[in-house]
């Protein structure tokens, strides 16, 4: 069979991308996916005890971004679902991000918001210059609260310390003066209602899409017949490694499942200076099943495994850059998503991405 486009990957790119082809343009699809199931890092399945889990990790959609909630509400229902976590500090159990809550908990205070001002105003770093996460973090809420809640979670996330990664890192991380304790705050967030599986398979729900998983794209596509490739993996594998390997950290699951109704208050709990792992998340705070088990994963990040998160370090940016220039070369190969990024998107980014690339591929198709 021939066939119009290849995508490679199928995960929120390369599923996005398929679909729009697909099903607007009317032109054929192939997909091909390494692992052996769609929707990338956001797979989830139902475990031995019927829990639905996610297998790589808690997956909370939230997006301030109208056009993409819509998109995806095309093929799914949504439970609406506001994160909320917590960090174990000093023995105690506090709001994070840090917030009005998580300073009077910790110093047995009774602060208002005008009070944790002040407070921030006689810790907080004076710096002119902005270099490293580190920097970020110390000039916003000082010394003692960057060691209590970010220094050794990011060791042991990074395998480096903040003043060696580059300040988008903690740049994401707000204080807030009041008791807001979602993780989010965008408009729009929670969780497909039946799961994220369900979801990418709504989306490639097409008689004009085929699918080959458990293949790597490099040991099939000579014998393919196509006109145009997206591309959705490692932009370093795409070239052969030719200007070096992209580092990048992986983590660890490890699952178990208990026999209690709920494990601990929230979805997820960090642990930024006890133990190897960074946090613990119960699935069924975020999924809203009833269970008389229940299921938590802990988090252990290693330098081995899948690639999930780029490690941010200029160095690594600039082998990056060689590759885009090459990218940028070619015809009738498009780059999209993460890995192809190499950036370290949510998921309404990624779907946002591929829905502008498509608005590209569409006008000169």
């Amino acid at each position: 069979m021939r066939f119009e486009y290849v995508v490679v990957g199928a995960g929120f790119a390369g599923c996005t991308i398929a679909e729009r082809i697909a099903n607007v343009l009317n032109k054929k699809v192939l997909i091909i996916e390494k692992r052996n199931h769609i929707g990338g890092n956001a797979y989830d399945y139902y475990n031995e005890d019927g829990i639905l889990v996610h297998k790589y990790g808690p997956h909370i959609f939230h997006t301030n971004n109208k056009i993409v909630w819509d998109y995806l509400s095309n093929f799914t229902k949504w439970r609406l679902y506001q994160h909320r976590v917590l960090a174990y500090v000093d023995g105690k159990y506090v709001p994070f991000p840090i917030n009005l809550d998580t300073i009077n908990i910790l110093y047995n205070k009774n602060f208002s918001s005008e009070d944790f001002k002040l407070f921030l105003e006689t810790v907080r770093k004076k710096s002119e210059k902005i270099t490293n996460s580190k920097d970020v973090v110390t000039s916003q809420i000082g010394e003692e609260l960057y060691e209590k809640f970010f220094q050794w979670y990011t060791k042991k996330q990074w395998d480096i310390f903040p003043d060696e990664l580059s300040p988008e890192v903690t740049a994401r991380i707000p204080v807030r003066f009041n008791r807001d304790d979602r993780y989010f705050t965008d408009r729009y967030q929670g969780v497909p209602e039946y799961g994220y599986t369900r979801l990418f398979e709504n989306l490639i729900d097409s008689k004009n899409i085929h699918i080959l998983l458990n293949t790597d794209y490099k040991e099939v596509i000579n014998e393919i017949k196509f006109e145009k490739l997206i591309y959705t993996g490692p932009i370093d594998y795409f070239f052969d490694y030719k200007y070096g390997k992209l580092p990048y950290r992986s983590i660890r699951f490890e699952f178990e499942t208990l026999s209690c109704e709920y494990y601990q208050p929230v979805a997820t709990v960090n642990y930024p200076n006890d133990y190897d792992f960074t946090r613990i998340t119960e699935f069924k705070h975020i999924t809203g099943q009833i269970h008389p088990k229940t299921t938590i994963v802990k988090e252990y990040p290693t330098s081995e495994g899948e690639p999930y998160y780029p490690i941010p370090q200029n160095e690594n940016y600039e082998i990056y850059r060689l590759y885009e220039k090459e990218a940028r070369m070619l015809t009738n190969i498009y780059f999209v998503g993460r890995l192809a990024s190499y950036k370290y998107y949510n998921m309404d980014k990624v779907v946002e991405e591929a829905l502008k690339l498509f608005e590209k591929i569409k006008f000169t198709s």
